[in-house]
């Protein structure tokens, strides 16, 4: 790797997926585009988003409420439309997933399934300080069924003087818990340190304990190559705002292994749409769950929100997950050297960049600015650099494969450098 413009210049003419980089739209500050490291919050808008999303509006405007069936994408049926492809990108069976809901709220319905606490089996294992989304769920949950979650939690915490957790340690927790364990879940990458875990490894372990295995997939869904169904996991949500680009508080999605979904003496809160769709019309009292993953369903498509994340799954589907795997390594790889880089040209005792990122990784880098603190990320911000500050000491960023550059990455180097000298 070279730390030049000439250098960075090549990669990206030889990159097999640039054109997708002009399919998004990319904020403007100060009337200059800005170097965009943040789909790990928010993806950018693809350029098609606008006319998938107008194409329903006709057809509400044209049918009104026959647009439910006469629709170009009929509505009862909308979300079937994005089973195979968001299949794909977690390594599923199409009947294994279903997009609906938001993905917090999706933890709570699979929740309701998966954890089904006894006097003897109660316990979830976690990670500590795991996003609020899980954690509250969690608590709730346990709560919920009469536990003290002081005592039901298990939080596994990385070792003194380290940002993220061993497979051995939560291994090691799931033996010793083993007799009273229900649940274990786990970011399937810390949204923190950007640590991609063992998902695999750490659900054969849960299996041997007895217990059920989920992830929360909200910085891994489009980003990571997941198999979901030969893991064995038994559960699993994400968001699709994030790396997924679908736009902001757009639908979610849920999993569930083939292995449970015929499995009807399985408790859920049941709605409508989760109806067996053949005679869902004839208001029936029996509910008849779908033998799908839609058996989690409440209620019908949320069709805008879902015409959204067409417009960017139809753009994935394109590109594939083994070329957006292979750049994201490459790109991720190339901004490391880069802060590398610049801490040899600037580095002080006191002042130097920590990635505390390890290397099983996906296409998140985090930072911490020793000496530096957020005064920097904020000077990033003004000089065009979008990324994102996590509490106490972090800049996330993200160079995303579909839209970010070798380029990007570069000039972020630049900046910080000029930022370090001033």
């Amino acid at each position: 790797m070279e730390n030049t413009l000439a250098y960075a210049q090549a990669q990206d003419k030889n990159d097999e997926l640039k054109d997708f980089r002009q399919r998004f739209y990319f904020p403007r500050l100060n009337n200059k585009f800005v170097i965009y490291f943040t789909g790990n919050s928010l993806g950018l808008q693809p350029k098609t988003t606008q006319d998938y999303v107008l194409n329903e509006l006709e057809d509400w405007a044209s049918f009104g409420v026959e647009g439910h069936f006469h629709a170009r994408n009929p509505w009862f049926s909308y979300h079937e439309i994005l089973t195979e492809k968001t299949a794909k990108i977690v390594g599923a069976l199409p009947q294994e997933v279903v997009m609906m809901n938001q993905l917090t709220v999706n933890l709570h319905l699979l929740l309701v399934s998966f954890y089904r606490p006894t006097k003897q089996r109660y316990k979830i294992i976690c990670e500590a300080k795991a996003f609020p989304s899980d954690l509250y769920a969690l608590q709730s949950q346990v709560t919920f069924h009469g536990f003290n979650y002081k005592d039901a939690l298990i939080e596994i915490e990385p070792r003194e003087g380290e940002k993220s957790l061993r497979t051995e340690d939560i291994l090691k927790a799931i033996e010793e818990n083993k007799n009273e364990l229900a649940v274990v879940l786990f970011g399937g990458i810390n949204y923190y340190s950007g640590h991609v875990l063992d998902m695999k490894t750490i659900t054969e372990a849960t299996h041997k304990a007895g217990a059920y295995c989920g992830f929360d997939l909200a910085h891994a869904a489009g980003n990571i190559k997941l198999h979901l169904h030969d893991w064995q996991v038994d559960f699993a949500c994400w968001c699709s705002y994030k790396y997924l680009n679908a736009g902001p508080g757009s639908v979610a999605g849920a999993f569930v292994h083939e292995k449970h979904l015929r499995n009807f003496d399985l408790p859920l809160f049941t709605g409508w749409w989760g109806h067996d769709k053949e005679t869902r019309f004839k208001m029936e009292p029996e509910f008849i769950p779908m033998p799908t993953a839609e058996r989690w369903q409440l209620s019908n498509a949320p069709v805008l929100s879902m015409a959204a994340y067409k417009a960017s799954l139809d753009i994935f589907d394109e590109a594939g997950m083994d070329r957006l795997t292979a750049k994201s390594k490459r790109l991720t790889s190339y901004l490391e050297f880069i802060i590398n880089q610049v801490n040899n040209l600037t580095n002080t005792p006191d002042k130097y960049f920590e990635v505390i990122t390890p290397g099983d990784r996906s296409c998140q880098l985090s930072m911490v600015p020793h000496g530096r603190g957020k005064e920097l990320f904020t000077q990033l911000t003004a000089h065009g650099v979008i990324a994102d500050w996590r509490e106490p000491d972090v800049i996330r960023m993200a160079p995303v494969p579909l839209y970010n550059s070798f380029e990007d990455v570069f000039q972020f180097g630049e900046i910080l450098l000029h930022l370090c000298a001033k």
